[in-house]
C-alpha cells in the first residue's frame, strides 16, 4: 500500500496512448494518457490532506485539501470513476482550470464540478451547469468532463448532464477535492485525460515520424529501438534522433527514465545538422542523472532541466534512478520555460539571457544519444501556453 501525506510533489508513471477522441460533435485529434497508475500517486501533488492507493484505487483518506495534477491543461477531456463511501450527505468535487491555491483555505475559487449529494457535477458560477438524478448512491459513477475554450460540458454515467459557456481561464490544473470531515471519504479510479490540441510524436509501435540525425538523415536511426511500447536509446554508439517535421512555438512534453549515470537531452529548434549551441543553432534542454557522483562538479547550466550553456535550472528535481521523470518545455519566441517533475525550474526570457536572441526560432526536435541507456514515452507537442 502506498501512503502519502502533506505537501510532497509526485510524478506520474503513465503510458501514453494515441487516439482520436469521439465526442457528440464528431472526431477530434488528441493525446490520451492515464493520470493514475493504480500503484502510487506519481503525477499528483497532495496538499492539506492524506491520500493513499489501496487495491488499485485512489482513496481520499482524511483532511480538507486537494490532490492535483502536476501539469496544467488547456483544452481537455477528463474521464474518471468515483464512489462516495459515506452513505449520505457525501461531498467532494473536481476542480479544473485553476492556476493557484488561495492564500487562505485549501481550495481554489473556481471551477469546481461538485460531488455534493444532490448536486453532483454542478458548477457554481456557471448558471447552466446544473443537473440532477444521474448518480447511483453507493456505487461507482463515471464522469466525463469536456473543456474547450470558454465552454465546458459534463456527462455522468454516460448521460449528458449540462453544457455551459463563460469560462475565463484558458489553462490550469485538474484537482480532486478532499473534504473528509464534512463529506466523507471518496474513491477514484480509471482516471484519464485527453489533451485536445496536442499531437502524439511517438506511437509506441515504431519510429514513424522520426528520422536519423546527423550525416545520414535518410538512413535507419542507429542505437534507437522500440521496446515494450517505449522509445529507447540503447546506449550504443550511433546517431541522435530527430523529428521529420520542423516546429516554431510549441508546448512539448515527455516522460523519461535513466540508468545510473545516464545522460541525454532534448534538442529544440535545431537545424538538420543538430547544431544546438551558439549563434544559428537551436538549444538543448539537459537530461541527466544529477545524483551520480561523476556529475557533482558540473556548471549550473549543465544540470537536468537547464537550457544547456544558457539558463541554469533553479532546483534539482530529478527522481531516483529507475523512476520516471516528466519534462515539459514551453517555447514561445526566443523564451523557454521548463517544468521538471511538476516544478518550474527554468524561466529563460531573452531579456535576462540575451544569448537566446541568436538562436533559431524554428527547427527540428531531437533526442540526444550520449551513449547511455534512456527510456522515453508519452511524447507529444501542442500549442505554446
Amino acid at each position: 500500500m502506498s501512503h502519502i501525506k502533506g505537501h510532497r510533489p509526485l510524478i506520474t508513471c503513465i503510458v501514453a496512448i494515441v487516439l482520436v477522441f469521439n465526442s457528440g460533435s464528431g472526431a477530434e485529434a488528441g493525446h490520451r494518457k492515464s493520470l493514475f497508475n493504480g500503484q502510487n500517486l506519481d503525477g499528483w501533488i497532495v496538499t492539506d490532506c492524506e491520500a493513499e492507493v489501496r487495491d488499485g484505487v485512489l482513496l481520499a483518506k482524511s483532511g480538507n485539501g486537494l490532490i492535483r495534477t502536476d501539469a496544467r491543461y488547456g483544452d481537455f477531456v477528463l474521464e474518471l470513476k468515483w464512489r462516495a463511501l459515506k452513505k449520505e450527505k457525501w461531498d467532494a468535487g473536481i476542480y479544473f482550470r485553476f492556476n493557484e491555491l488561495p492564500k487562505k483555505g485549501p481550495w481554489p475559487a473556481r471551477y469546481q464540478a461538485n460531488l455534493l449529494q444532490g448536486k453532483e457535477g454542478n458548477v457554481n458560477g456557471l448558471p447552466t451547469a446544473q443537473s440532477s438524478g444521474l448518480v447511483k448512491a453507493g456505487e461507482w459513477n463515471s464522469l466525463e468532463l469536456r473543456v474547450t475554450g470558454e465552454t465546458a460540458s459534463l456527462k455522468m454515467n454516460d448521460q449528458p448532464a449540462w453544457k455551459s459557456g463563460g469560462l475565463k481561464e484558458s489553462t490550469g490544473f485538474i484537482g480532486l477535492q478532499v473534504e473528509v470531515p464534512g463529506g466523507g471519504q471518496f474513491e477514484f479510479k480509471d482516471i484519464y485525460v485527453t489533451e485536445l490540441g496536442h499531437e502524439t510524436l511517438f506511437n509506441s509501435t515504431d519510429l514513424s515520424g522520426w528520422t536519423s540525425g546527423g550525416e545520414n538523415p535518410a538512413g535507419k536511426p542507429q542505437s534507437w529501438a522500440v521496446e515494450e511500447g517505449l522509445l529507447v536509446c540503447t546506449g550504443k554508439k550511433g546517431t541522435w534522433l530527430r523529428t521529420a517535421k520542423e516546429y516554431g512555438d510549441f508546448n512539448f512534453r515527455l516522460d523519461y527514465k535513466l540508468q545510473a549515470g545516464g545522460n541525454s537531452g532534448v534538442f529544440l529548434r535545431v537545424p538538420a545538422d543538430g547544431k544546438h549551441r551558439g549563434a544559428g543553432g537551436g538549444v538543448e534542454v539537459q537530461i541527466l542523472d544529477d545524483s551520480a557522483e561523476r556529475y557533482k562538479n558540473l556548471k549550473p547550466f549543465q544540470y537536468a532541466g537547464s537550457v544547456y550553456g544558457v539558463a541554469p535550472s533553479t532546483a534539482k528535481t530529478g527522481r531516483p534512478v529507475g523512476r520516471w521523470n516528466s519534462l515539459e518545455i514551453n517555447a514561445k519566441g526566443p523564451n523557454y520555460r521548463v517544468i521538471h517533475n511538476g516544478s518550474i525550474i527554468v524561466n529563460a526570457e531573452v531579456s535576462k539571457f540575451p544569448a537566446l536572441e541568436q538562436r533559431l526560432l524554428k527547427g527540428f526536435i531531437g533526442l540526444q544519444n550520449h551513449k547511455t541507456r534512456v527510456w522515453f514515452r508519452d511524447i507529444r507537442i501542442g500549442p505554446a501556453f
